[in-house]
């Protein structure tokens, strides 16, 4: 099988042929359809994310494909059967195994690129939003990198759960976007003055954050009392340091989030969001945006988009042929 991987950092991933793997108990051996790309894969390259698989390994953090084998014990999943999941890595390969307890079954009604798209930037802002900062319809939410992969989804689900939405992001072009997925208010980061900007709207309630540095700082000044901040990502290479006093004096809260860390340590959060999404999917609720869709042997060209920050949502990358 093909897989592109890391095999120094810092350096272009390198198309390699490998051996297929066999599922072991528990575990399901899945033929790849699709991959969503994230901006912490681009960090797993240069070997500065939080988690650090010795090399040379495969990344690709989200997937979906279908079951092609079964371990010993697994009767949660059937041969054939779609499914989605968030694997951390190994998802650029033709074929990768997967415990059977973190694989989503996706519905006929979810293409492949739409549920390699999914999982974890709806799943990041979903849980951010209503388990992390408890969002209330009427409070007012300020998304930083509003255009991005996981911005998109917070400005949808946001949205979606009744807030006032107030979205950020660089140039008229990538605001309109924000603005045909709910955005009640626009700030263009590169021209306008963010904490004026939302002070003159009346405050933010709630900051979504994955740019961080002087973006968190400007929205931390325009937070209303009691507001709750979710800094979640450092896009801009930036991570910014928290005045106490500031905190203090507003009654402000700052709520760190990584979303897939609720894997280990509380994984019902998880899959309560996914049905929660899966539902409001079907239903026609919410559509991920993709901007690129890219074969496996461009998945170098595929990260600069997020590098460059040229993609608008989300960067998939087609590892297998649409049968």
């Amino acid at each position: 099988m093909r897989a592109m991987q890391v095999t120094a950092y810092d350096a272009p991933l390198s198309l390699k042929d490998l051996e297929m793997p066999v599922p072991g108990p528990g575990e399901v051996l899945v033929k790849i359809d699709t991959c969503g790309m994230n901006f912490g894969d681009t960090l797993m390259i240069k070997g500065t994310y939080q988690e650090k698989p010795p090399l040379p390994f495969t990344i690709g953090m989200e997937l979906a494909g279908r079951v092609v084998g079964l371990g010993d014990g697994v009767s949660s999943l059937a041969k054939d059967q779609r499914i989605a999941a968030y694997t951390g890595f190994g998802g650029l390969s033709e074929y990768a195994v997967i415990p059977a307890e973190i694989c989503v079954p996706i519905p006929d009604e979810m293409n492949a690129v739409d549920a390699a798209a999914f999982l974890i930037a709806y799943g990041t802002s979903h849980v951010a939003l209503d388990y992390k900062a408890g969002l209330k319809p009427g409070e007012r939410l300020l998304v930083l990198g509003a255009s991005g992969g996981v911005g998109l989804t917070a400005v949808e689900l946001g949205k979606l759960m009744g807030a006032e939405v107030i979205a950020c992001a660089r140039g008229k072009a990538k605001l309109e976007i924000c603005r045909k997925l709910g955005a009640d208010h626009l700030i263009d980061s590169e021209t306008d003055d963010i904490r004026a900007a939302v002070k003159s709207l009346g405050g933010a309630d709630v900051v979504y954050d994955p740019i961080g540095g002087d973006q968190f700082k400007a929205a931390m000044r325009a937070c209303n009392p009691e507001a709750r901040l979710l800094p979640l990502g450092f896009a801009s290479g930036d991570v910014p340091q928290i005045p106490a006093n500031i905190l203090l004096v507003k009654n402000l809260t700052v709520l760190g989030f990584y979303w897939g860390g609720y894997a280990r340590i509380k994984p019902s959060v998880l899959t309560d969001s996914f049905r929660t999404l899966i539902d409001w999917y079907v239903a026609g609720k919410v559509k991920p945006h993709v901007s690129n869709v890219l074969p496996l042997e461009q998945a170098n060209e595929a990260l600069d988009l997020l590098r460059t920050r040229k993609a608008t949502g989300k960067v998939v990358v087609q590892v297998s042929e649409p049968e």
